[in-house]
């Protein structure tokens, strides 16, 4: 039996300050299945951020529950790791002492840091860059590094906010080639925004498409596509369909 990681009960939320303002989420309801891969699309301002914000515990449902693996937390911080649209990494650390960040906040032990951090560095073909600085690296490594930090985090649900908006193209396409590998041997659940419809096609499960403010309801749908997968399985008539139909979905909700 698949193990339900994350669901949304009725999940109402508008933001605190704005106790006479719209709400942002109505009542809404999903779940998110252990192992998953699921895109988040939608077009600015309908939510998707917020959504992740919800979800670590940095913002509250105003109804509702979020459980994760079947359970209520009234504080979720920690319970699951973030991957934001920056690496965030900090200037004056070392890639070793960047890296290991997650353990340390843990309070593990040298010896048991560095080993894991050197096992991983070594695993995400960053070695030999312990000791070098965020702004010596190419933006693809330092966004390795960051997803290196958030596996650290030991969470099963890794929440991924538009991680590779920020790189070159050629260089976006090798690393959602990466993630996937990096997806497919850990056996994460992965949640992942971006605007990118061919991103999302390429990386997901299902792909959930939000509508405009208040959101009861995520569009759901599945991607057909078998694994392993290549960019040339983009290219197959159905997929194509899929894409121009999310494409105009998009546009339309972008111009309303």
């Amino acid at each position: 039996m698949i193990k339900t990681v994350l669901h949304f009960d009725s999940v109402s939320f508008r933001y605190p300050k704005q106790e006479k303002g719209p709400l942002i989420y109505d009542s809404m309801k999903f779940t998110v299945r252990e192992g998953e891969f699921v895109s988040i699309l939608g077009p600015s301002g309908a939510g998707k951020s917020t959504l992740f914000r919800l979800i670590t515990g940095l913002e509250q449902p105003t109804g509702g529950k979020i459980l994760l693996n079947g359970e209520y937390f009234s504080n979720r911080l920690g319970h699951v790791g973030y991957m934001p649209q920056q690496d965030l990494l900090m200037p004056w650390r070392t890639i070793w002492e960047n890296a290991a960040l997650p353990l340390q906040i843990k309070g593990s032990k040298q010896a048991d840091m560095r080993i894991s951090v050197e096992e991983l560095l070594k695993e995400f073909g960053l070695g030999g860059h312990e000791d070098r600085y965020p702004a010596e690296l190419s933006g693809g490594m330092r966004q390795r590094v960051s997803f290196l930090r958030t596996i650290l985090t030991g969470s099963q649900v890794l929440l991924l906010d538009e991680p590779f908006s920020a790189l070159d193209a050629i260089t976006r396409l090798s690393m959602q080639e990466w993630l996937l590998k990096q997806w497919e041997k850990r056996k994460k659940t992965i949640l992942f925004i971006t605007h990118d419809v061919n991103e999302a096609l390429f990386l997901s499960e299902r792909i959930f498409v939000l509508t405009d403010p208040p959101v009861s309801r995520m569009e759901d749908i599945p991607v057909p596509l078998d694994r392993p997968r290549t960019l040339k399985a983009l290219d197959i008539p159905e997929i194509m369909v899929l894409k121009d139909r999310l494409i105009d979905q998009l546009r339309t909700k972008a111009t309303t």
